[in-house]
């Protein structure tokens, strides 16, 4: 069985270690030398890297890596408060669906 690996900063160190995963909990500098080693372990499949460390990574750079990968790489959106124009979006999608405006507290 392949391993999963959640690759995250230090605010979120212990929440996926409760899941038996493989937790690091690295700076934003060192994401692309983590993830170079993560996926040269031919026993890891699943690689979840949240968002906040890879922001300073190009995005091409992230996907040539992944390319000469045989695993999946998943980037996990941060545990941040979604700003105004997400949250509308969201209300406009729930009203939508059920028909009328329901408050939603985050």
């Amino acid at each position: 069985m392949k391993k999963v690996v959640f690759v995250t900063p230090e605010d979120a160190e212990y929440g996926f270690r409760l899941t038996g995963a493989e937790h690091l909990v690295i700076k934003e500098g060192d994401v692309e030398e983590t993830l170079r080693t993560i996926m040269a372990n031919e026993e890891t499949g699943l690689v979840i890297v949240d968002d906040r460390l890879v922001r300073g990574m190009s995005e091409a750079r992230l996907r040539e890596m992944e390319k000469r990968w045989y695993g999946i790489l998943i980037i996990l959106p941060a545990p941040e408060k979604p700003g105004a124009e997400v949250e509308d979006y969201a209300m406009r999608l729930i009203k939508r669906a059920i028909g009328y405006h329901v408050k939603v507290k985050l």
